[in-house]
């Protein structure tokens, strides 16, 4: 039966899958994003690179799968950023970065864009695809200096695409969004079910074979 693997180390991700009453074989893609985003040049639209993304780690995971008896899977790849006054941001990776980050949204609206990409994979081959991306509007708070400097100081921030949480400690500066929430935390339900629907699978075949209920 069929298998829902996650090329993700995302917690974030495994946990709204679990939420959902998935629990998924988790495989850590290690993409060299930076390259990829790259080679797609500076005029790329921003969907196209989450999209490709999520494609390349998706596809980075597949060779392994079937050496770890893993025969009949969907395997979903992700792929975050912010985007804001027309430039993308994934993780800032350090305090200093995040600080310009928050300086740069504070208090105003940009829209993190998810690359999602589910193949289907029968005996270590790719027999179908399907990717897409997802558009939500954040509206940030405009948090203190002693609120931003704390919470930078937890390192959230730091491992996060656009240097925030919804579900996390970020949420705390988070107005609303306008959009599928689960998207924003890194996986977007509703279009996985769709796109595992292109692929032949639905959720409640996942429900059968890795229910957490």
């Amino acid at each position: 039966m069929t298998q829902l693997v996650l090329a993700s180390a995302s917690p974030a991700r495994l946990a709204v899958l679990r939420a959902a009453g998935v629990l998924p074989v988790v495989r850590v893609s290690g993409v060299d994003e930076d390259k990829i985003a790259g080679e797609l040049g500076p005029g790329a639209a921003p969907q196209k690179v989450v999209t490709v993304l999520a494609e390349a780690k998706a596809a980075e995971i597949v060779p392994g799968l079937a050496a770890d008896g893993l025969t009949d899977v969907v395997v979903v790849g992700c792929d975050s950023m912010l985007l804001i006054d027309g430039e993308l941001h994934g993780k800032p990776g350090s305090v200093e970065v995040a600080r310009r980050r928050w300086a740069a949204m504070a208090g105003r609206s940009a829209t993190l864009l998810t690359g999602h990409c589910v193949m289907r994979v029968i005996e270590g081959q790719i027999v179908r695809v399907a990717s897409d991306h997802s558009a939500t509007v954040v509206h940030f708070a405009n948090p203190s200096t002693d609120d931003l400097e704390a919470y930078l100081a937890t390192g959230e921030p730091l491992q996060v695409a656009g240097a925030f949480t919804l579900d996390s400690l970020g949420g705390w500066f988070v107005e609303k969004i306008e959009g599928d929430p689960s998207s924003v935390i890194g996986i977007g339900l509703p279009l996985v079910r769709t796109l595992l629907e292109r692929v032949g699978v639905s959720v409640s075949d996942l429900w059968r074979t890795q229910s957490v209920f």
